[in-house]
This record gives C-alpha cells, structure tokens and sequence, in this order.
C-alpha cells in the first residue's frame, strides 16, 4: 500500500520532484552566499582604499563602494522567495546562446521528436526574480525579464515553441513547499538524464491522456488543449467570462490568461491584476497554481473574507442570515443606519457658545436642521463634517445679527464674519461639541450598532421583516466577522468615506549610514515583500480582476468588488450549476452592475479532465435535480473504479468517517477530503485530527475549486437540506475527487441495503 510504502521511506514522485527542486534551491543559495560575500569584500576593499589619501583614491573608493552597494543591496533583498518557475525545452534549432547562458533558439530543431514520439529534453532552466550564473557562468537562474524566460510565461500547448513542461515551485525562504506541472506536449514521451519526465498535478492526467493508445483519446486532448487556449488568449479590453462545470480546468485558465496578459503588457498591467477566490482554502490553492510574475505588488489574491485590508474573515453565517447580508436590500439599510449611528451615544442637544460678547445657543429643534441639511448633500458621511460645521456656524452667525450692519461694506463685513468664525472654531466649548454631535464613524462601529435590534429595526422598517431583523441583529452581536460582513463593511466605508492613511516610514539601511557615501550612495531599495505589503496596502483598483467561481458571489460581494476594478479589464469564471447564493438573478443583475458596459466575450469549456466517468456520471444525477436540462460536461477517461458507498444505520459516524479515510490513503499517493454540512466541519476535523496532513477536513461550502485524489462525502441529505441551494452545493462536493470516491450514509439519507443514500438512486 502506499501509505506503507512511505512508513519505510519510499517517496511518491512528488516528494521526489520537490526533493529535485530543493537540491537545485540550494545550490542556488550557495552561489547566491558567495556573491554576497564578493561585494562585502569589495566594499571592505573600497573603504582601505580611501585611507591613501589621495583625491584619486578618494573618488575611486567612492565609486566602487556605490557599484558594490547596489549590487549588495540587490542581492540582499530579491534573496527570498525568489525561485518561482522551471521549463523544460527541446533541442532548438541552432546551438546559440546568449548572454545569459541560455540558448536563444525558440522552435525546436526539426529532429527533435523522434518518429515513435519520443524525445530528449535539451534544456532546463529555472526561473526566478535576478539572474544566477554557476562559477563556469552557466545559468542556475534566468531573470524572468531576460528573453530566455519568455517561454514561461508565453507557452500553450497549441504553440509550446520547445517547452516541454511547465513548473512552478513554490518555496518560502529556503525551503520548496511544493511543484505544479503544466504539458505543453503531452503526446511526447520525454526523457530527462535517461529517465522519463516525470510530471506533477493536473499535468499527470494530461499526461495520461495524452499518451493513451487511442486515436480518439488523442483528440480529445487537443480539444481540451484548443479550448483553454483560446480562453488564454482571448483580447483583454473587455469582460472575457469563461463558464465550465467541474474538472475543466477554469481556474488554471484564468490564473494563466493573467501570466500571459501581463508578460505580453507589462505597461498596461502596471495598475496590478486582483484574483478574488471564494475561500482561503482555494486561495492557497491558487498561489501554487499561477506562474509568479516575478514583480512584486503585480498580483493580488484574495479571499473573499479578506478583500478590505485589515479583515480576515473565515467564518460562514448560516443560510438564512447569509441570505439577508448578501441581498441588494442591505444598501438601503446600511444607508439608513450610517445616518442614525451619527446620533448614538451621548450627542448633545444644545451648542452653547461666546462671541461678540454675547452667549449664543441652538437648541435641539435647530440642530436636528441642520444635521438634516448637511445629510443632503451626496459625499461620505464623514466627509459632510466641514458642511455641517459651516451650517453651524451661519446659524450662530445669523442669531449675532452681525449680517446686516454693513450692508453697503461688503469687504468689512467678510472680515466680521471671517472674525467671527475664528472665534468660535477655536472655543474648546465648539470642538468638543462638534467632536459629540457629528463624531468620525468608523464601518466596525456602524456595524456594532446594528447589533441592537431595536434599532435596527427602525433603520430596516419596510425593508427586512421582523424575523430577518431578528436573525441579523443576533448575529452581529457574535465575537469575529462572517465573510458576508466583510462585504458591509465595504460598503460601509463608501458610504462613510475616512482620510487617507499617513505612509509608513521606512527604515533605513546601514549602508546608508556610511560616512561620506550620502551623496553617492541611494536610499535602500524596499525588499521584495515590503514593496509588495505597500502596494497591496495602497492600492484600491486594479488594472485587471480575475473573479473565480464568480457563480457564489452575492449581490453584496459584487458590488464590493466592482469597486475594486472600475476601470479594469475583467476575466469572469463560473458555472452556474455550481452556485451556493440561492437568488441567482439578483446576483446576475449586480453582476452586470459591477461589470458595466463593457463588451462581453463569452467561452464555454467542455470536457471534464478531473473526474474518472464513473465518479461524473455519479455527480450528473445531482445535477439533473438542481439544474434540469443543465448538460454535465465530458469525463474523458475512466478508471474502472466505481464509488464506494457506506451505510451507518445507527450513531456516531465519526469511526466510519476515519475508517473510511485510513482506507483511501492506503489506495492513493496524494491528499484525501473528507466533505461535511458546513455545522459539522469542526467536528469532522477532529475526528479525523491523528491522521496527519494528507487528509482534509472541510465544510460543503470550502470544497469550491479543490480537488483531491480521493473524497469521501458524508451524508449527501445534510449537505443538500443546508441550504435552497443545497443541491448545487451536494454536486460540486460529489465532484472533487481525481480517483476514487467514498459516500458515507446516515438515517437521514436513507440508504438502501447497499448503502446507497436516496438521493443517488436511480
């Protein structure tokens, strides 16, 4: 079995390809240590130089210690994280190469395939954020600006030029956590040092296919090929929206149409790419996917849950109170409570204050006209202070008497006033008073005093019923945020408006600091990961927006994101056969809201390259009751390996829900998930907490975009009852496994004596 297998030290292929890449990352590292080492000698050179004396000597130090700083400071902050990408090429058709070491050929020679569909590959090279050369200036990593890495970003399987395969690796500091593969060819068997070209992820079924015996099965691989190639490729100033059911491969469509958009336009792109994923489950996902892009603050990827900066939600709302917060109805009513939150608390009543020597006083009938007024207007709430100040002090102003003694003097009646003004503004009586009555909200504290159902009653009347007011109000008054809140707070913020934030100083680098260097030397460069932290704190739109599974984005979440790219070009994938919002139409007219009038163009993917036949023909029976007349797309191969299903009559099913995932990690190399109704995931993590981190707990609604090598999906009813769109969710759960798939019933699915739960059965 394979999990034995590994208890005696036998590594699957994928600890074996990460044990590859991680030998290669410290080499790298080495070499990188020695360079590092060259410069501190030169700048320890530089600095002996400058006690000669001499004005020669002086200059000569100045300038070599500014060329030995910058390429220090270079190399000190590109230093982590820094190894992104691998390619595998054929032998090109010329034996050039260029200044990088790499050969500058781009279409392979014309005897590289051989007849029988074999090959050698003729090159590797790495990719990574500054080029590497070995001691012989052999390249152990290219620039990715440097032509030889262009391929990386630039191939598809219908133009694979002489990429074989595609890696990305994904490491943190020194350390390779993982590789994902892509085939450009997967019709070519490769061979790499006398072995076959071994191949990771969604690459390995490509692979399968690719290479089966069929003339049919060839086919299909150029279809699935043809089809995401357009989809990469398609022109960007518009709304590309991409639609396909499960296991075709949406979302490395989109994360490699981003790759692809911004290598071919950098400039255009400056303004960063936003890839909003539903779950930080999927976001992880996500970052191993996409081929880096090698700049830093380029791309964004974010969890719904934490799309405003500072939030991190992870918790779900059940279906009902999800339903209230994620409906347009929530504008009106967060419109309503930023205006009764301004007189929470103790707002005072009356403003007295002395000017002109005399006691002037607005009582509550006046102020509350004034706060009328000044709420006319259509700004920010917050940003309304200076025109409720100004109401304030004209009807101070008016009660002087002071507007008609000058009439025929306007200039000195503008000096008065302005005398006036400063007088008042500067009582400690009138801040204190303006700090009260028109206080600085923030979308945390709204929120908070949306929590007292009474009040939020009056702020909901004729919008949320009686019960959904009672639903919301309780779950405000919870310790953390739900995703769903992260989207009014967002709102909130439109509708409050806050000033800006004042920047973060930087802190300076010691190099900065050397005596005599302040006119020659620059300001240190920002790392990698602090250039990136800034940007993504700054920025608030972006120049491209890639949504995933856009189908489970309520009304609320679109708007939330349409601000983000007002002005972008957009990159929309979706199946709607897979949503988890139960008001479709609602969401689809937000949608077009926040999508605007750009051009659409609309892509349709059809085959199904994830799941065996036997597992999608399982997952169609589903679908023909969430969607009638809804067509599941084409499984492509079959494995002869039939869903297992297993009843539990009576008790707990936590034993059998272990038992069941001991038995799928003995039958496959990678990762087991065990789905659940969403109330259930804490309890299913700890049933299955000793069985290490091959095995995944998680809630229906966190299985969107994930796939497993094996699933087991406990008890389909809980699933399908959780919400009215249950169905749809029970069908993207049956829908996550790569090989093999276990059902596991309770009472409550009513199984039959071979343990098929009702649902299932034809």
């Amino acid at each position: 079995m394979a999990a034995q297998e590994a208890d005696r030290g036998v590594d699957t292929i994928r600890d074996r390809e990460i044990g590859t890449e991680q030998d290669h990352l410290d080499q790298v590292y080495r070499r990188l240590e020695e360079k590092i080492h060259e410069a501190e000698f030169l700048m320890n050179d530089a600095a002996q130089r400058g006690q000669v004396g001499t004005p020669g000597a002086l200059a000569e130090r100045d300038a070599q210690v500014f060329r030995a700083g910058i390429h220090l400071n270079r190399l000190n902050n590109e230093y982590e994280d820094f190894l992104f990408g691998r390619i595998d090429l054929l032998y090109g058709k010329d034996g050039k190469k260029g200044p990088d070491g790499a050969y500058t050929s781009v279409e392979p020679a014309d005897d590289a395939v051989r007849p029988d569909g074999t090959a050698d590959i003729g090159e590797t090279l790495h990719i990574g954020r500054i080029g590497v050369l070995d001691s012989d200036y052999a390249p152990l990593v290219i620039d990715w600006r440097a032509p030889a890495a262009a391929p990386f970003y630039r191939s598809t399987p219908v133009e694979p030029g002489r990429v074989v395969r595609r890696r990305v690796i994904r490491s943190r500091g020194r350390k390779v956590l993982g590789v994902e593969d892509d085939l450009m060819r997967p019709e070519l068997k490769a061979r790499l040092g006398g072995e076959e070209l071994a191949v990771i992820g969604d690459g390995a079924l490509m692979a399968a296919l690719g290479q089966a015996r069929s003339h049919s099965m060839r086919d299909i691989v150029s279809s699935i090929q043809a089809e995401q190639d357009l989809v990469i490729r398609a022109p960007a100033a518009s709304v590309t929206y991409v639609e396909g059911g499960p296991g075709t491969g949406k979302t490395a469509v989109a994360l490699h149409r981003a790759a692809y958009l911004l290598y071919q336009d950098r400039r255009r792109y400056a303004g960063g790419i936003l890839i909003v994923s539903p779950t930080p489950l999927l976001v992880a996902y996500t970052e191993g996917v996409l081929p880096s892009l090698g700049e830093e603050g380029q791309v964004a990827i974010r969890a719904v849950g934490s799309l405003v900066d500072g939030v991190e939600a992870t918790a779900y709302d059940e279906p009902a109170v999800a339903r209230v917060k994620g409906s347009s109805r929530m504008r009106t009513v967060l419109r309503k409570a930023v205006r009764g939150a301004l007189e929470l608390g103790d707002a005072p009543e009356r403003l007295r204050v002395v000017a002109f020597g005399r006691r002037l006083e607005l009582e509550a009938e006046e102020l509350n006209r004034i706060r009328h007024a000044a709420l006319g207007g259509t700004a920010p709430v917050n940003l309304l202070r200076p025109r409720a100040r100004k109401l304030l002090l004209d009807a101070l102003y008016a009660k002087t008497g002071a507007g008609s003694r000058h009439p025929g003097d306007p200039e000195l009646a503008a000096e008065l006033r302005s005398s006036f003004d400063e007088d008042v503004t500067t009582e400690d009586s009138f801040l204190a008073f303006l700090d009260a009555w028109w206080p600085e909200l923030t979308p945390r504290r709204v929120l908070e005093a949306m929590a007292d159902e009474k009040r939020l009653g009056r702020w909901a009347r004729r919008v949320l019923n009686q019960g959904e007011v009672r639903r919301l109000a309780r779950s405000l008054r919870r310790d953390g945020l739900s995703v769903h809140d992260v989207a009014l707070l967002d709102e909130l913020q439109t509708l409050l408006g806050a000033p800006a934030r004042p920047r973060r100083k930087r802190e300076l680098d010691p190099l900065d600091q050397l005596t005599g260097l302040e006119e020659l030397m620059p300001v240190r460069e920002e790392s990698q990961r602090e250039r990136a932290e800034r940007l993504a704190q700054e920025r608030t739109e972006y120049a491209h927006v890639i949504v995933d599974e856009a189908q489970d984005l309520t009304p609320m979440q679109w708007r939330m994101v349409g601000r983000r790219g007002r002005h972008a070009t957009w990159t929309v994938v979706g199946d709607p056969a897979q949503s988890s919002w139960s008001v479709p139409d609602e969401a689809a007219e937000a949608r077009d809201e926040a999508l605007g009038s750009r051009p659409r163009r609309r892509f349709e993917l059809t085959v199904n390259y994830r799941n065996p036949a036997e597992i999608a023909e399982l997952a169609a029976k589903v679908l023909a009751l969430a969607m009638p007349g809804m067509e599941a797309p084409r499984a492509v191969r079959s494995t002869g390996v039939e869903p297992r299903f297993v009843a539990v009559r009576d008790g707990d099913p936590a034993e059998a829900v272990r038992e069941e995932a001991r038995r799928l990690l003995d039958r496959v190399d990678g990762t087991v998930g065990v789905v659940v109704a969403m109330n259930r995931r804490e309890q299913a993590a700890r049933w299955l907490a000793d069985l290490g981190d091959r095995v995944v707990a998680l809630g229906s609604l966190e299985a969107k975009g994930l796939e497993y090598d094996a699933t087991v999906v406990v008890s389909p009813a809980e699933i399908a009852d959780e919400s009215p769109a249950g169905l749809r969710v029970l069908y993207v759960a049956l829908t996550r496994a790569t090989q093999q798939l276990t059902v596991l019933s309770g009472r409550r699915d009513d199984p039959d004596a071979r343990g098929v739960p009702d649902l299932l059965r034809d």
